[in-house]
């Protein structure tokens, strides 16, 4: 059972919570438009922020007052993305307003302090309903959009469920997918999803004194980013006994990795092994009362170390 302890005041548990988490309850409440509470937040707050309608899809990017989204700037970014929609009746408040609020946090930290150059996407269609693939995903024709401004080299982080628990999880999916292609045009991808993967290593090392796993997650936004060739790493959170479960059944069968990516006959035969906590994603039981605002810092001092470390 997971441990709980008393919730640092701020995060979305206080009894008062500060800005940005203030405004979280409004975030999912499942009446509201989300990405208007979002704008309407990010005004309040006085970042800078630019929406990109890409097909219909309305991806919100929050970056220093002076960076100005010119398509033709060839910057190295750091750039750190959660989605903001949800299943539709479902609160989202892990999948995915906790890591939304995080990163709001961070980059009113990041405006504040010297740190490499830094950018945050917030994602629209992120979840597919029945019958739509990946590329229907709002990242898949965002990452095509990103690469031919040219910032195909930029460090993506994905955040997704951060919310529940207290182990960091930096996502294998994608290099699993990828691991039986050999193609000279898979090597760069594969390289660059390594370099990824060694950074989150290394920011997890600095800033949680090396608490995380390596496991597959459930595909997020890295999905549609790797069918545009664009390299991503998902960045999620476990409680520790449901971490440690799933490692220990991953390591002995990849039926339950491929249960996480492939087909719903699939997940249905894998799920007994599924963590409780990605279970309980897309549906009514995802609210701010199943979260756990005691990691919230450790989230947001982990993105900004992503941020902070050198080019």
């Amino acid at each position: 059972m997971t441990q709980v302890s008393v919730p640092r005041e701020g995060t979305v548990n206080s009894a008062k919570p500060s800005p940005p988490y203030h405004r979280f309850n409004d975030f999912v409440d499942t009446k509201n438009d989300r990405f208007e509470v979002l704008i309407s937040l990010l005004d309040e707050l006085k970042l800078h922020v630019s929406v990109v309608n890409i097909s219909g899809k309305r991806h919100i990017f929050v970056a220093p007052s002076s960076y100005t989204f010119q398509p033709a700037e060839k910057k190295l970014l750091t750039v750190l993305a959660a989605h903001y929609d949800r299943i539709p009746e479902s609160p989202g408040a892990n999948d995915n307003g906790a890591a939304v609020f995080m990163l709001i946090d961070a980059a009113i930290r990041l405006r504040g302090r010297a740190a490499g150059e830094w950018l945050i996407i917030f994602t629209d269609k992120e979840e597919l309903m029945r019958g739509e693939g990946i590329r229907s995903q709002g990242s898949y024709l965002l990452a095509q959009g990103l690469s031919k401004a040219g910032l195909e080299a930029g460090r993506f982080f994905i955040f997704d469920a951060c919310g529940r628990g207290d182990t960091l999880i930096i996502s294998k999916t994608a290099g699993h997918l990828l691991k039986n292609y050999h193609s000279g045009e898979v090597a760069p991808l594969k390289n660059r999803l390594r370099l990824l993967q060694l950074r989150a290593m290394d920011a997890a090392k600095n800033s949680l004194d090396g608490r995380f796993l390596l496991l597959p997650t459930p595909f997020s936004d890295d999905a549609g980013f790797l069918l545009a060739g664009m390299a991503a790493q998902t960045i999620t959170v476990l409680p520790a006994k449901e971490a440690a479960d799933f490692s220990a059944v991953v390591r002995r069968n990849d039926l339950y990795v491929n249960a996480l990516i492939c087909g719903e006959q699939q997940r249905r035969r894998g799920m007994d092994h599924i963590p409780q906590t990605w279970r309980l994603l897309n549906g009514p039981e995802d609210t701010a009362a199943m979260l756990d605002g005691n990691n919230f810092e450790n989230v947001v001092q982990f993105a900004l170390e992503l941020c902070r470390m050198d080019t």
